[in-house]
Parts: C-alpha cells; sequence; structure tokens
C-alpha cells in the first residue's frame, strides 16, 4: 500500500504586489518535480493557496512544503 497526502496553504490578505512576487519567486522552482509529487500555486482574490501533492515518501512531500514556506517566509520579509 503506498501512502498519499494532498496538502493546501492558504496565504490570506495579500497585496498584488506580494502575489506577484511570491509566485515569480517560485515559478523556476516549479519544474522537474519528481515522479510522484506535484506542486501548484493558485490566486483566489487576495489568497495564495499552495497545493502539494505526494505518493510514497512523506518525507520528500514534508521537505518540499517546508522549502516552499521558507522561500515565501523571505519574499514576504523583503516585500513588507
Amino acid at each position: 500500500m503506498s501512502l498519499e497526502c494532498k496538502v493546501e496553504v492558504f496565504l490570506n490578505n495579500l497585496s498584488e504586489k506580494r502575489i506577484d512576487s511570491i509566485r515569480k519567486s517560485l515559478e523556476p522552482d516549479n519544474v522537474d518535480f519528481p515522479e510522484n509529487l506535484s506542486f501548484k500555486i493558485e490566486k483566489q482574490d487576495t489568497s495564495l493557496v499552495f497545493t502539494f501533492e505526494g505518493k510514497g515518501n512523506i518525507r520528500t512531500l514534508i521537505s518540499t512544503i517546508d522549502e516552499v514556506l521558507e522561500q515565501t517566509q523571505v519574499v514576504l520579509k523583503v516585500t513588507s
């Protein structure tokens, strides 16, 4: 049996500038993902939704989420 997991992270009340900055900073990392792992960014009004999905090794999924959130935090600090 293979473990499947889906995690959604919502970043609310963001300005357009911050939304654009976060998306642009994450785009280069959103290519050549390992097999069984996916990452999607969606804009919903003043929010960004990150959707992570993984099958199999949960540690890889957790590491990816951690990396994306760290990079997002840097962008938020820089744009504040």
